[in-house]
């Protein structure tokens, strides 16, 4: 099994091409950090007065991007392989004269910082780079040019930022504060916006008061992820029950953070939909199911699908959990249902994956804000899974997918990832239950947020 060479994630230009072989997957899987929780505690860890170890992070293109942003913003990163460890220096400055940031980078005033494929990065960063008084540019790659930041730049500038852009908000951008504090009103198809804003809002100036309305919120985990980091650092806000307003103070300083990162439950659904659909079963280990993240909501819909979830903590003393997902082969088969995906839009192209073999009619619903990730996931998931003879059609928000148990699966064939990481992965776990060999062109998106996610499935690479 030969794995896929790392210069090929580095430069989209060129295309892998990765060959599934349907058959049986079982096992014991260790899931990948969450790439949520490690973009946040890396730039966190680059604001705070002092040091920060960061112990089990997702190593990743979105988390390397993040890396190269932090350092670039001045951020003193070490990175150690036994254990895995980063070790952060952070970089903020404050004065009576705003925010800043120590040894940042000279070229950052001249070069444009590169986020790559990551809009997390990219959306929290803009915020961030808000805050003080020296311009900063960023740019990214073909997928971050159409992903607009119009919304959180309107709120940037309603709270004294000055911002630049291409049409539509896209990339390049350049933000430059001082963040002078006052209420912006910003409508969050993606949660990322109110992220940024919760975030970059407890440093401004003492005594700059930030008002946060928000008409319009998907994606409600990410904010509770979001909070719960201010909440570990004693930052104060106040907040409406259903996330409509916010108001935070200025004045704050992040401390040092240290710890282990969660694994995260969006890059868990792929290894559990490929045991699900290729009938085995599989132990996943690292997962807290107390934890914030929102696709956690994976096993409860699967499990409605008629799948065996089970967990337990591990032994030891760790309080370690594992999930077992397990299907009694093609006799076991899943039932079809209605899932509203508005808190979960990542599990859209997984869910459909899993759909594509449930008997009956399986609905998406309620996700429209799947349209605006690294591609129209609506589309691209009809599109791609009508080429393997799965009867799906679109609605304005979501997806309706007719699928079947053999004979009546998924053909073989060969497909296109549209360079969307999720719709890689979600296609390779397709693949182990076709009717034939599957072709994915532009297999090395996966590497985005997991590494190694298709050799555990025994892919083949041309």
């Amino acid at each position: 099994m030969r794995p896929l060479p790392f210069f090929l994630f580095s430069w989209y230009a060129f295309f892998v091409q990765a060959l599934i072989t349907p058959h049986t997957f079982s096992g014991v899987v260790r899931v990948p950090a969450s790439k949520s929780h490690t973009i946040r505690r890396l730039l966190i860890a680059s604001l705070a007065d002092g040091v920060s170890r960061i112990e089990r992070p997702l190593y990743s293109l979105d988390s390397r991007s993040c890396l190269a942003v932090c350092a670039a913003f001045g951020a003193n990163i070490i990175e150690k392989k036994a254990p895995e460890r980063w070790i952060v220096k952070g970089a903020a400055v404050r004065s009576a004269t705003g925010f800043s940031f120590a040894g940042e980078r000279a070229a950052l005033q001249n070069a444009a910082l590169d986020v790559g494929n990551s809009g997390t990065t990219l959306f929290l960063a803009l915020a961030i780079a808000a805050l003080g008084a020296t311009p900063r540019a960023f740019t990214g790659d073909a997928q971050i040019g159409r992903r607009s930041a119009a919304h959180l730049l309107s709120a940037l500038a309603s709270l004294g930022a000055t911002v630049t852009s291409a049409a539509n908000g896209c990339v390049p951008i350049t933000v430059r504060g001082p963040w002078k504090g006052g209420t912006c009103r910003i409508e969050c198809p993606t949660s990322q916006y109110l992220s940024a804003l919760l975030l970059a809002a407890p440093l401004a100036q003492k005594g700059r008061l930030t008002d946060i309305d928000v008409p319009l919120l998907n994606e409600k985990p990410y904010i509770d992820m979001t909070l719960s980091y201010l909440d570990a650092q004693g930052i104060p806000y106040e907040k409406n029950a259903d996330f409509s307003h916010f108001r935070i103070p200025g004045g704050a300083v992040y401390k040092p953070m240290s710890g282990s990162v969660p694994a995260d439950f969006s890059s868990a659904a792929f290894p559990a939909a490929a045991s699900i659909i290729g009938g085995g079963s599989i132990t996943l280990l690292g997962l807290d199911p107390y934890d914030t993240q929102g696709d956690k909501a994976f096993f409860d819909m699967i499990a409605r699908m008629g799948v065996s979830v089970a967990w337990k903590r591990t032994k030891g003393t760790s309080g370690d959990w594992e999930v077992t997902v397990s299907r009694n082969g093609s006799a076991k088969r899943l039932r079809a249902g209605i899932f509203d995906l508005n808190a979960t839009p990542d599990l859209l192209p997984v869910m459909a994956a899993v759909a594509a073999f449930a008997e009956g009619e399986t609905r998406l619903t309620n996700v429209s804000h799947a349209r605006i990730k690294e591609t129209d996931r609506i589309a691209v998931m009809a599109q791609e899974l009508g080429k393997l003879g799965v009867q799906c059609g679109e609605m304005p928000d979501g997806l309706v997918i007719r699928g079947g148990a053999p004979p009546k699966a998924p053909l073989g064939g060969a497909v296109d990832g549209h360079g969307d990481h999720r719709v890689v992965m979600a296609l390779a776990a397709l693949g182990l239950g076709a009717a034939g060999d599957l072709e994915i062109r532009g297999a090395e998106s996966a590497d985005v947020t997991y590494p190694g996610f298709l050799n555990l499935l025994d892919a083949r690479f041309m």
